[in-house]
């Protein structure tokens, strides 16, 4: 049996996959090396993984400009023909599966009308937290390594995907009442942030208020925030000088670093995020704008707020 789940609640448990196009194959192939994953190109385009384990987080395909495709989401296998049922109760129009996906569970769309699809899969939130920091200096002896000997940063998952949208009202509604996730905090109309059911970090979706919808960031998990500094540094080496960090945010509690990608959307080296368990009934609060973004870091870089797929 697994530990971290709720029988009284129904919805998914995990993001699967997600699928983009992208102008560049090449760019893309360049700029994911050197955030920390391992990339490799197949028939259809790339596959995104990290290198502790074989699961595929992300596929790319080239295309004319950078767009978010499809997100798959992962549910428990016992619970698959309830919530599928569950979903078409609600209204939900089904839909084919987008050319050169998976076929299996489900495929409808969002409110933005995004491709999202509903199957049984591997539960790729973590079970529980194991947060450190890093190591902390003993009297009389040297503790930071020295330059060129530090532990290369190696994202080990997907923490969650974040996009701006023209209504989030609409999309916090939709997630939580379609897909059962459930509502971790949010700033009025800006912004929201939503967790899974049985146990996930802070937030697998979040939505900010946009023109339209976009990818705004991938968020990919590091252990500690000397992590994400180190993050920062290999980026800027590779010329990837564009970003915003490093900070720790409010809503989620996480250290933070931001790497625009070549299109202008961005991935986010993460560390130690709020985690909220199974049996945890968590209260999901609306904030003030002034706590919505950062508790400190470097002032807020214009360009987070720019919709890249407008």
């Amino acid at each position: 049996m697994n530990s971290s789940r709720r029988y009284d609640r129904l919805g998914v448990h995990s993001i699967g996959e997600f699928h983009m196009t992208v102008p560049s194959l090449t760019q893309a192939e360049n700029f994911y090396r050197a955030f920390g994953l391992s990339v490799e190109r197949d028939a259809n385009g790339l596959t995104l993984r990290t290198y502790d384990g074989d699961h595929v987080w992300g596929r790319l395909g080239e295309g004319a400009k950078k767009k978010l495709d499809s997100i798959t989401f992962h549910c428990f296998e016992e619970d698959a023909e309830a919530l599928y049922r569950h979903i078409l109760s609600r209204g939900v129009e089904r839909i084919s599966s987008p050319k050169s996906a998976d076929t299996g569970g489900i495929w409808f769309r969002d409110p933005d009308g995004l491709a999202l699809q509903v199957k049984p899969g591997r539960k790729t939130t973590i079970d529980c937290a194991h947060h450190r920091c890093p190591e902390l200096p003993v009297d009389g002896t040297r503790c930071a390594p020295y330059g060129g000997q530090a532990n290369p940063v190696l994202p080990q998952r997907l923490s969650h995907i974040a996009r701006m949208t023209s209504s989030v009202l609409k999309q916090l509604d939709f997630y939580t009442d379609v897909l059962g996730l459930r509502l971790s905090d949010r700033s009025g109309n800006a912004v929201a942030f939503l967790h899974a059911p049985h146990g996930s970090d802070h937030h697998l979706v979040a939505f900010m208020h946009s023109e339209g919808p976009a990818l705004h960031h991938l968020s990919w998990d590091v252990p500690t925030v000397e992590d994400v500094g180190l993050g920062m540094k290999r980026m800027h080496e590779a010329g990837y000088t564009t970003g915003w960090g490093v900070g720790r945010h409010v809503l989620g509690s996480n250290y933070f670093y931001y790497a625009q990608d070549p299109w202008g959307s961005w991935c986010e080296f993460s560390a130690t995020m709020d985690y909220i368990p199974a049996d945890i009934e968590w209260e999901g609060l609306d904030h003030p704008a002034g706590n919505s973004v950062y508790l400190w870091g470097p002032p807020i870089e214009p360009l987070l707020f720019v919709n890249s797929e407008a």
